[in-house]
């Protein structure tokens, strides 16, 4: 039976797609990118135990063949676990089946619109989500994919087919600074930009704005808005420190991005055609 690893699902957001909606974070990313929120999805916990003896309630514990278990029943929510962890992984981990992912959808079903599908990188559980969006749409709801773009939806277009659209994140124009926040060169979200949006299932694109970057953060709003036009939502996110690990904040920096640089950057998107560009 297949199994994905689930991170957490948040029964109710309004910031993941049109409408209300539950959203699933699964654990794991190709990425690493400086700036990421919520880096304990990374990685998968390689079970070093370094969290189990400081955890302060019990919650967590060593397994017969040494992995880390988790007592949801006995966590407080601390996040010691993950502050101690070296790996950018998380313990509070679920192996879920999609059966089991679909029960907790049906909780909320009479009060979302639809489900949206995150990290991590949701499309590295590509063969799992083949199996969910179906039923989920047999249940008269929508299935939308937050993606950072480093699955080649042309190549493999199953997705799309049994999917309601993608909302994809393009961090950087150029390649050297996109290899400098993520890792990756960004060749093969470029590639995708221009796929979706001809396949019309770009749902919308999000790009984080940067305090130290304004050079950069102009270029990648040329290069978005020019290709996108008034085809979706643009949103414009300003970076904030809070949850960015320590180590990468001397490069980035520790401000939130000015309101006046990020508007600034959604007027320059809306005078190249990107009419639905907003700051958030």
């Amino acid at each position: 039976m297949m199994k994905a690893p689930v991170n957490k699902i948040i029964p109710f957001s309004n910031v993941d797609g049109p409408g209300n909606r539950t959203s699933v974070f699964f654990q794991g990313c190709p990425f690493n990118c400086l700036f990421c929120h919520n880096p304990e999805t990374i990685h998968l916990c390689d079970g070093c135990g370094l969290c189990v003896p400081r955890c302060p309630t019990g919650a967590l514990s060593r397994g017969p063949d040494g992995s880390v278990l988790w007592d949801a029943g006995r966590c407080c929510q601390c996040d010691t676990c993950i502050r101690t962890c070296p790996r950018d992984a998380s313990p509070r981990v679920r192996w879920m089946t999609v059966e089991e992912v679909l029960a907790e959808i049906r909780r909320t079903a009479p009060y979302i619109q639809g489900i949206t599908v995150s990290g991590g990188e949701c499309t590295q559980h590509s063969d799992f989500l083949l199996e969910l969006f179906p039923q989920v749409q047999r249940m008269g709801k929508t299935g939308l994919m937050d993606s950072n773009g480093s699955f080649d939806f042309e190549k493999d277009p199953r997705l799309l087919a049994c999917s309601d659209g993608v909302m994809l994140d393009v961090k950087a124009a150029d390649p050297a600074w996109s290899l400098r926040l993520t890792g990756n060169d960004g060749a093969l979200v470029r590639k995708n930009l221009t796929f979706l949006l001809s396949a019309g299932r770009l749902q919308e694109v999000r790009t984080v704005l940067f305090p130290a970057a304004p050079r950069e953060n102009e270029e990648t709003v040329r290069y978005v808005a020019g290709i996108i036009g008034p085809a979706c939502d643009y949103k414009l996110i300003r970076y904030r420190p809070f949850g960015v690990r320590e180590k990468y904040q001397d490069l980035l920096g520790t401000d939130t991005t000015p309101t006046e640089e990020a508007e600034r950057c959604a007027a320059l998107a809306r005078s190249l055609g990107a009419e639905q560009a907003f700051v958030v």
